[in-house]
């Protein structure tokens, strides 16, 4: 048993500390440098401080919407060239939109450094906005959302939850948001947000990977992005909800579905409380793989059900933590909330062994170790704890906290935010008529 655990203990990796320079441009653009040699690539990225709910309520799915639209082209990357310059030359790009920010990225051979930083310097500087672009682009978004959404099973989960759970604050509306609103809007209305939300002293840039000369990275970054002006500052609201009191209780009918999902969603603290992160440690403790207590139980053990899990929905703002079960027959919904809860107090009661506590340290350890395992793994988070959290150094500190969070903490924050009295039921159902069928 002694060489068990040394063995389980030996295993875990430690994540080394990721060193980086940051500074600002007079403009306003932040600005971090991550030297790593190790391959010879290099990653240029920019995130943006603009997301779902910085929109319009008549106006949803801007944020997503420029996600694609700012592939068009600019007033030097002619249209439909934007990938063929980055396949050209080696590379890949992405971009993706969350309520909170959007992310675009750029990995090149390092020799490429230079390429990358003009190309997202364009974006920001001499966007083409055009109607084509916007038609263009409206079409690709329908089918994302006909994919990702309308016909895909269990699609509508998110939408659902986010509707019962935010009914002031604007995370109750989707990321790709309404088809009808981004149909209605003008081309001036497009260009209206660019101007706002894409600006130097809105965004993060990353430059990270093999730098190898940094003097010259910094005369470049300040050649391309120092040219841009300084835009007015951003007023941004603030949205709160009133606490959830009793129990809210509806159902979706979704025609893609055969079997029916219960679903149990709380309401949590932005992902920047130290709550957040005891959180994270309750789902994994819950539904983090076969062995987690829910799928042994539920799965396993009493073949209740064919699948069960729970996830943090991390957000800036507010959370939403998620529970969910597709029930075997003869058992119903109700009967797997019944067992979901029933382990819920356990936690709320009773203190996690010893044991578990060692492993469930372990698995944020080696989450510490892969989140920084690549490149574009660290850029991204690098960008997210700057602008989202206000401290790049988390990106070596934050383990800190987890490993400091303890057996009577994780008890404590189940008792304040898991209660049967602060959560969504949904019953997720297929689809009346279809049953009928």
């Amino acid at each position: 048993m002694a060489l068990s655990a040394a063995l389980m203990l030996g295993g875990v990796a430690s994540a080394q500390k990721v060193a980086f320079e940051e500074y600002n441009l007079e403009n306003g653009l932040h600005v971090i440098l991550h030297n790593d040699p190790s391959a010879p690539v290099i990653i240029t990225s920019v995130m943006y401080h603009v997301g779902a709910k910085d929109e319009n309520p008549e106006r949803t799915g801007f944020a997503h919407f420029f996600e694609h639209l700012l592939f068009e082209g600019t007033e030097n990357i002619k249209r439909g060239e934007w990938f063929k310059i980055v396949t050209s030359n080696g590379g890949v790009n992405n971009a993706n939109t969350t309520e909170d920010r959007t992310y675009y990225y750029e990995v090149f051979p390092s020799n490429n450094l230079e390429l990358g930083l003009w190309m997202e310097s364009e974006r920001m500087l001499h966007p083409v906005i055009n109607q084509i672009g916007v038609d263009t682009q409206n079409e690709v978004v329908k089918e994302e959302k006909r994919l990702r959404y309308d016909n895909s099973p269990y699609g509508q989960l998110i939408p659902q939850v986010k509707k019962y759970m935010f009914t002031n604050h604007p995370y109750r509306w989707t990321t790709i948001g309404s088809m009808d609103h981004l149909d209605a809007a003008k081309l001036e209305e497009f260009q209206a947000f660019n101007k706002k939300f894409y600006i130097p002293n809105n965004a993060v840039l990353i430059v990270a990977g093999d730098i190898s000369n940094p003097a010259q990275a910094k005369e470049w970054i300040q050649k391309y992005f120092g040219v841009i002006k300084k835009a007015p500052a951003i007023d941004r609201k603030t949205f709160t909800e009133a606490p959830i009191t009793q129990t809210i209780k509806a159902e979706f009918e979704d025609p893609n579905i055969q079997l029916p999902m219960v679903v149990a969603a709380y309401r949590t603290p932005s992902m920047k409380t130290r709550d957040a992160r005891v959180l994270d440690m309750i789902s994994t403790i819950l539904s983090d793989g076969k062995s987690s207590r829910l799928y042994k139980k539920i799965v396993d053990d009493k073949k209740m059900a064919l699948q069960v899990g729970a996830f943090a929905y991390s957000q800036e703002d507010y959370g939403t933590y998620i529970l969910y079960g597709l029930p075997q027959s003869p058992f119903t919904s109700a009967d797997l909330l019944k067992e979901v809860d029933a382990e819920i107090v356990n936690l709320q009661t009773n203190l996690i062994s010893e044991k578990d506590m060692q492993k469930l340290q372990n698995i944020y350890e080696n989450q510490d170790v892969s989140k920084k395992a690549n490149v574009e793994g660290i850029a991204d988070n690098l960008a997210t704890y700057y602008l989202l959290y206000g401290d790049v150094n988390l990106i070596n500190t934050e383990i800190e906290m987890y490993r400091s969070i303890t057996r009577e903490e994780i008890r404590d924050i189940a008792k304040k935010y898991l209660n049967p009295n602060q959560r969504l039921v949904l019953d997720y159902v297929p689809s009346k008529d279809k049953a009928q069928n």
